[in-house]
């Protein structure tokens, strides 16, 4: 299984409301800092950080998408 995505892009991340239904906030940049290992329910995940505040956080694949 390969990342998608690779160190130092920029992504979009679109956070999830309450019980798993999106986010009326449209989606944020962050850029990936570190590929995290595969977990044992064998999603990739992924360390990313804000580009506006440099908060982060930890995210599945499958929460991102490419920054045009």
């Amino acid at each position: 299984m390969s990342y998608a995505y690779k160190l130092n892009e920029d992504v979009q991340h679109r956070r999830q409301g309450p019980q798993g239904r999106a986010d009326a906030d449209p989606p944020m940049v962050y850029t990936i800092v570190r590929l995290m290992p595969i977990e044992a329910d064998g999603r990739l995940r992924y360390r990313i950080r804000s580009k506006s505040d440099n908060t982060e956080r930890v995210v599945t694949e499958d929460q991102l998408s490419y920054y045009q």
